[in-house]
């Protein structure tokens, strides 16, 4: 299966601060009267009074150096590796975990006066939402424990909005492993098993044994026992077991994993007596999110993705594009800034896959849902978004520090576009996207304003620091903008501006009307 599970819709991690009378009015004398056009009213291309042109793109590869996006709550979280892909290289994406007690002081059994007969196991629970990758290779993970090292950032880990201060690039220290490897076929995961002797059954849920020396350990922490009572309050428990780490060993592919839902979850199998009545039950710790109040710290949580590339494309022939952490293609178009005054009714950026030798390639690694595209500001290393075209319905200017990105951080992709969509002709049918930049061109040649270099990419979530600080004041640690791709997820070569092939390059294509 190669088809992505829709996630669960991402928080915006923004606060975009409400505007004055002054703004508004700003606005209203200052916006383009372009509110219809690029939408569904393009007049017919006749060479009389509605035309068509062509502009040329000069395209540059570029990688994400030191790629830092960070993860929410509300998302899904890569576990897996693909070890050659063979437009890309490799990938590694490691998950680091807490799994705690819904209370203290805590007792394994529903009541303090359970007796614990004997115990069976712990398995630790993880819920699978979706793949990416070839599902023909199994997936072979291993579990290894946190250390206890409280001089890293390990176990602080969220905003206040509920992002993870834990970048892709952060892995904690480990101890030493404390299952065996254990594989999966992820084309079985969504059948049924029986669980707790029989009496249970789950599905989607990726289920590893752990080892009998800490099964042991841990139920002789009961509170109830005369061990360590690690289970008394969550500053010793966090010391006592400070979480998780899931190695991928092999495979060919990412599993998605959410952590907020019951399936992902720390299982305590056991025989316990209660009254006489000898019973076989099991007791679950879960990802805290911090909703349970103070008495209880928010579970850590880190999921490092490392990649090692392959050879990337030099000249502008072609593009390489990668999900961050990834890659992204700066794209000139000099004759833009040349264009005299004119209504431009649409202005779309197309982009064409290269279709690789062997199609089974492209559906095993299959193209991402969206790309994005923003601009190349003051510099090479300074990115603000494009204008005017994310969202017509929500007023933005990247030119205000205090509204630089449509409120809610809503694109509109139906207007702008950049999902994935296909094309057929005569070379076959391949991926495309076609992104909506008519605003922003009609600035350019109503105005005169500058003819800024676009950056294209398949965005995770971007960020752009400049509008952290207004007028000197520090507004936020970070602002971080989620976008509509899981992370890692989706890779594709594109045509670029200078291809050979004119199906496959890549081209800024205008409709137009001069002005009488």
């Amino acid at each position: 299966m190669y088809k992505f599970i829709p996630v669960h819709r991402r928080i915006v991690t923004i606060s975009l601060l409400a505007f004055t009378a002054l703004v508004l009015f700003n606005w209203s004398c200052t916006k383009l009267d372009t509110t219809t056009i690029g939408a569904d009213l393009i007049p017919e291309v006749d060479n009389v009074n509605t035309f068509a042109d062509t502009l040329d793109i000069i395209s540059t590869q570029g990688v994400f150096a030191n790629d830092s996006n960070r993860l929410s709550l509300t998302e899904e979280f890569a576990l897996g590796k693909i070890d050659n892909d063979p437009l890309m290289g490799s990938t590694e994406a490691k998950l680091f975990l807490q799994l705690k007690p819904p209370f203290y002081p805590y007792y394994i059994g529903r009541q303090a006066k359970d007796t614990i007969v004997q115990a069976d196991s712990v398995v630790l629970c993880l819920s699978y939402k979706a793949f990416w990758g070839d599902s023909t290779v199994p997936l072979q993970f291993q579990v290894y424990e946190v250390a206890n090292d409280f001089t890293n950032s390990w176990d602080s880990i969220f905003t206040s909005s509920g992002v993870i201060f834990n970048s892709i690039r952060y892995a904690p220290f480990l101890d030493l492993p404390i299952s065996s490897p254990k594989s999966f076929d992820v084309r079985t995961l969504g059948n049924y098993v029986k669980i707790g002797k029989g009496k249970d059954s789950v599905n989607n849920q990726i289920r590893i044994k752990l080892s009998d020396s800490f099964r042991d350990r841990l139920f002789a922490a009961d509170s109830s026992s005369t061990g360590n009572k690690a289970f008394k309050i969550d500053s010793i428990f966090r010391r006592y077991t400070n979480g998780f780490g899931i190695l991928p060993l092999t495979g060919k592919g990412l599993a998605y994993i959410n952590l907020i839902e019951d399936n992902t979850r720390l299982e305590l199998h056991y025989k316990k007596k209660n009254g006489g009545v000898l019973d076989t039950v099991y007791s679950a710790f879960y990802f805290n999110s911090g909703l349970q109040g103070e008495t209880i710290r928010p579970s850590s949580v880190a999921n490092q993705i490392n990649r090692t590339r392959n050879s990337l494309p030099t000249g502008d022939q072609e593009v390489y594009l990668q999900t961050n952490p990834g890659t992204y293609a700066n794209l000139s178009i000099p004759e833009l800034g040349t264009l005299t005054n004119r209504v431009i009714h649409r202005a779309e950026l197309q982009i064409q896959q290269i279709p690789d030798v062997n199609p089974e390639m492209d559906k095993i690694f299959s193209p991402p849902p969206f790309v994005y595209v923003d601009l190349v500001d003051t510099g090479t290393t300074k990115w603000k978004p494009v204008y005017f075209d994310l969202n017509p319905g929500s007023f933005y200017n990247p030119d205000n520090n205090l509204a630089f990105y449509p409120s809610g951080g809503d694109v509109d992709v139906n207007y702008f576009g950049g999902f994935l969509t296909s094309r057929t002709d005569a070379l076959g049918t391949r991926s495309a996207y076609n992104i909506n930049v008519t605003r922003h061109v009609q600035q350019i040649v109503t105005r005169r304003t500058n003819n800024y270099t676009f950056r294209l990419f398949p965005a995770h979530s971007f960020s752009y620091p400049q509008y952290d600080k207004n007028g000197g004041i520090y507004v936020a640690d970070r602002t971080v903008i989620p976008y509509k791709n899981p992370i890692a997820f989706g890779r594709v070569r594109v045509g670029g501006g200078g291809n050979p092939n004119p199906a496959y390059r890549m081209r800024l294509r205008i409709i137009y009307s001069n002005i009488k």
